[in-house]
Parts: structure tokens; sequence; C-alpha cells
């Protein structure tokens, strides 16, 4: 390969990173600011059915994914994508956990962002990195390093600085916080029963996506109806203009292109790349959020935020040194297995 060949290829490739993270940026910015507007504000009246607005998010996911697989049936050299149907009883048994979870993520997510600005949701739901420190040791038995729980104390701090200076705005939602930090819990515990439930769909993304959005539109039912949103959802149903089910049904293809996307982004960078794309992604998401709404943020508001972002990517890059260095040591284990058999090809 030539030069010119060589950055030519190299200017494809960047090009094609660029293009895929700046998709990324966009469904994931669109959905964020797509769902607060269905939500609304914390006095959203007679439209008041958050659980509803999830639960209809998680049935678009599944029709996409029905539709997917039927299109790959009858096209099959054009679209790709597993057959999706039947539910299979083994499966649902394996998943179920990962789907009540599912249930609480999303739900968590949304009430968050009803009860606090798109400025103040990357603050609200920081907590997940260190839920993830915390989670990964009681669960799993993972230890972390020193450097990544004093990056975790970081965020911790920017956490509660920057609820401090909602609450000297007179803007903090006490049940907003909350709902940030279950939705934080959420997002971790979320991850671990993914690793855990994959096998079960023979490591299918899509699959895995199919039957976590069909077991959680069930389980929604009984919560819906206990949570009496029903009166809502009346009205809902009889009240609302096609503008407003249009806007409902641009939130649920955002719910499912941001899978694809997220996927994709990895694929062509790489799980630590994806970190930082979110952590730089939720800053400019704060940004365009106060310019969008008009809102004017203190200096002590801002460097909050800074500092969240901050421990968040001392932690990332903390975790890839110890991801490097644990690498580093299975390779020597490697090798000095390998030398014997190197050495003496008889005992093979």
């Amino acid at each position: 390969m030539d030069e010119t060949t060589h950055k030519s290829s190299l200017m494809q490739k960047y090009i094609k990173i660029f293009l895929v993270v700046a998709l990324y940026w966009v469904v994931s910015i669109s959905m964020v600011f797509l769902n607060k507007s269905i939500l609304g504000d914390a006095h959203g009246g007679a439209n008041d059915a958050p659980l509803f607005v999830t639960w209809f998010q998680c049935l678009v996911t599944v029709a996409i994914c029905f539709f997917l697989s039927r299109a790959a049936t009858l096209l099959p050299g054009v679209v790709k994508f597993p057959q999706v149907g039947i539910l299979d009883a083994g499966v649902v048994k394996k998943v179920l956990p990962l789907s009540i979870m599912f249930v609480c993520m999303i739900t968590f997510n949304n009430l968050c962002l009803k009860y606090v600005g798109v400025a103040f949701y990357y603050v609200g739901r920081s907590l997940s990195t260190v839920f993830n420190v915390l989670f990964s040791f009681i669960i799993l038995g993972q230890s972390t390093p020193l450097p990544a729980i004093l990056s975790c104390a970081v965020i911790i701090g920017g956490f509660m600085l920057g609820v401090d200076q909602e609450g000297q705005a007179g803007s903090l939602s006490i049940a907003g916080v909350i709902f940030g930090v279950l939705a934080s819990a959420s997002v971790s515990l979320n991850s671990i029963y993914t690793k855990k439930a994959l096998p079960a769909v023979d490591g299918s993304i899509w699959q895995l996506s199919y039957y976590n959005n069909v077991l959680a539109s069930i389980i929604f039912l009984p919560v819906i109806l206990l949570s009496g949103e029903l009166p809502a959802i009346i009205l809902i149903v009889t009240n609302s203009a096609a503008a407003y089910w249009m806007l409902l049904f641009s939130t649920g293809i955002c719910g499912f292109a941001i899978g694809y996307v997220t996927g994709l982004q990895i694929q062509v960078t790489s799980p630590l790349t994806h970190t930082i794309s979110g952590t730089a992604k939720a800053c400019a998401q704060t940004v365009l959020a106060t310019t969008w709404y008009n809102e004017y943020k203190p200096t002590l508001w801002w460097l909050s935020n800074a500092i969240v972002l901050l421990g968040s990517m001392a932690y990332t890059r903390v975790m890839q040194l110890a991801m490097k260095t644990e690498h580093a040591k299975q390779r020597v284990i490697d090798e000095s297995a390998s030398e014997p058999l190197q050495k003496n090809p008889s005992i093979l």
C-alpha cells in the first residue's frame, strides 16, 4: 500500500468515526430533549403519566424489533437482524431479573428528567460511576484501585455542590434528586444484569433488547394501575392531538436508536472512547440546555459540572491504566506458560 492510499484509508476511517460519534451525540441529546418535552415538568396537569410514556416507548422498541426481524426474512441481503417472535420460557426466566431492573432504570430516568431541568440532568444522574464501583464490589467481588475510588469522591463532591447550587437558586427538586440517585443506582445494576443475561440469548444485543422490552411492557401494566395514572391516561388517549402522539412515538424511536448507535460507537472506537464521548456529550448537553431554555447559572453551578466531568474522566483514565497493567501481566503469564512447550514439544 503506497503512502497516498494509506492516507486516504486513514482519512476514511477518521471520517467514519466522526460521523458515528456525531450520530451518537445527536440521537442521545435529542432523546433527552424529546423526553423532557413529552414529560413536561413536575406540574404536568392532566397529562401527568410518566409511567405510561415509558411503557409506550417499550412497545415502540418491541414493534421496531419485530418489523426489522420480518424485514430481514423478506430481504436477507439488505436487512440484517436476528429472528424474534415467540418468547422462550427458559430465556424469559434468565432475562426476567434484568427486565425488572430495566423497568426501574427507565422509570427513574424519566421521573428524574420530569422533576429536574435538562441542564441539571447530568449532575442529577452523575453517581452512576460511584454505584458501579460499589455494586461491582458487592455483587461481583471486584476490587477498585484507590485512585479510582478517589475519583468517585470527586464526583460525589461535584454532585453535592450541584445540589447545593440548585437549592440556592430555588430550582431544587428533592424528588428529582432522589429519582436521580435511584436512576444512577439502577443504571449500574442494569449493566451488571445485562452481562449476566447476555449468554441466555447467545450474546445477541438485539435479542436481549426484544426480550427485555416485551417483559418490561408486561411488568409495567400492574405498576401503572397501582400508580393511579389511569385517569391521566384516559385523558391522554381521548384528548391528545396527533402532534402529541407523533412526539411520543419519536421518543420511542430514539429509545430504540440509542441502543444501536451506542453499539456502533463502541464498535468503531472502543469502550473507553465511548465513555469519554458520553461524558463530553453530557457536558455539551448541559451547555445546550442552558442556552435553549435561557437559564442563567452561577459560577459555582458550572464548577459543580466541571468537577463531576473531571472526576468522571479521571476515573476512566485510572481504569484504563489498570486494564493495561492487567493485560500486560496476563500476557507475561501466557508467555511463561508457553515456554516449556516451545522448549520441549514432545510433551504435547
